[in-house]
């Protein structure tokens, strides 16, 4: 019989489940017919309130008072433990949760955001359930919110995030250095030319790729507009996801642009686009700089959001493997020192291939696979002994 896989993912963007969904790929290319993975959006069983408040005021707040949200990101940052009232919030989705994961029989549970991952550590201390769990964290610095000493494990971007976890006191050997999972094809390496014919793009001038506005978030008509200005010829592709809305608008604004310019909403095949590409301008969120390392795509990073993309901002920036821009103002002057250096742009890709982690939603998966062996080893459960299983 299949090992049962419970994702628990979190509708705030469309990277957590994404990550959820690479390793869930990964785990049917290593053990074909070995397991069921079920992908569910942890946010529908909070408490409505709440769940309205992350999915609505966090976009809103953001777009409007970021300088509220990245108080509240740092003050959570310094907190020594959790609040009382993440507290209750975790006590009343793991409530709701249980009728739930009983019903999905799971072997391991998978969090790819912190909001799950707490409310299944207070799953296991509540109702004594010895189901394994682990974290995958989709950003390249780790929040205070992730870390639980009773989670059985956690995939981490860098061996610095392990050492902070190690240091808030999970146990060494819980915790992996496997990378952010993305599609391994993010990873397979293609011929630009030919990529750029399959696509229909030219191939004799410099192609930018513009991405993050999926959520409404992000300058890209102005990063439209800013491009025009830049002498050099360039051709610039702009993926908005399945943000319908944006996606007419910049068809309209494109027609009135002087360079070559395609607008496309939802399609499955990034990985393409990237690896034609010669550059990225893009918010860094975890996915999307993830995919982009492991495609070796230089990026300029345009406004990232508060909290979390800034620290993969920094990230980034110590790395030189990315170049950041104060305002959309600036980006004709760096977009074009970029494009007309190749020698920068290849310097910027050797540093990136160090980083890149191809292989991440592999590594993933490889540790569920040992989780669940280590469950299925086990003859009786110690909620079934407590007789906790109704």
């Amino acid at each position: 019989m299949p090992s049962r896989i419970l994702f628990l993912s979190a509708s705030v963007g469309v990277g957590h489940t994404a990550a959820a969904g690479a390793v869930r790929t990964a785990l049917d290319e290593l053990y074909p017919g070995e397991f069921e993975c079920e992908i569910v959006d942890s946010y529908k069983y909070a408490a409505s309130i709440f769940s309205k408040l992350v999915s609505n005021g966090y976009i809103g707040m953001v777009k409007t008072i970021p300088q509220l949200y990245r108080y509240m990101y740092e003050q959570a940052e310094r907190a020594t433990k959790v609040g009382s009232f993440k507290t209750w919030i975790n006590q009343f989705t793991a409530t709701k949760l249980r009728t739930m994961v009983e019903r999905s029989r799971a072997d391991v549970v998978i969090c790819t955001h912190a909001f799950p991952c707490g409310v299944m550590s207070e799953y296991k201390r509540q109702f004594g359930e010895e189901v394994p769990v682990m974290g995958i964290v989709t950003d390249f610095a780790l929040h205070p919110f992730w870390i639980y000493r009773n989670i059985d494990a956690y995939c981490v971007a860098t061996p610095e995030m392990r050492s902070a976890l190690v240091g808030r006191g999970v146990v060494p050997e819980r915790v992996h250095v496997s990378g952010i999972p993305v599609n391994p094809c993010f990873g397979q390496q293609r011929e630009k030319a030919e990529l750029r014919r399959a696509l229909g793009l030219p191939a004799d001038r410099a192609l930018v790729l513009i991405m993050g506005g999926g959520l409404g978030i992000g300058p890209v008509d102005k990063m439209m507009r800013a491009l025009e200005s830049i002498e050099t010829p360039l051709t610039a592709v702009v993926i908005v996801g399945k943000n319908a809305r944006l996606e007419r608008r910049l068809l309209e604004l494109a027609q009135t642009l002087e360079y070559p310019l395609r607008v496309v909403g939802f399609v499955d095949n990034v990985y393409d686009y990237m690896h034609a590409a010669d550059l990225l301008l893009s918010k860094p969120g975890g996915l999307t700089s993830s995919e982009s390392l492991c495609a070796e795509l230089p990026m300029v990073l345009v406004k990232p959001l508060p909290g979390q993309e800034e620290r993969n901002t920094r990230y980034l920036l110590e790395r030189k493997a990315a170049v950041r821009v104060g305002s959309v103002t600036a980006l004709p002057e760096v977009v074009g020192a970029l494009i007309d250096d190749p020698a920068r742009l290849d310097a910027m890709r050797r540093r990136i291939t160090r980083l890149r982690r191809p292989a991440a939603a592999y590594d993933a998966a490889r540790v569920v696979a040992l989780l669940a062996a280590r469950r299925r080893a086990l003859p009786v459960s110690v909620a079934e002994e407590n007789g906790q299983t109704g």
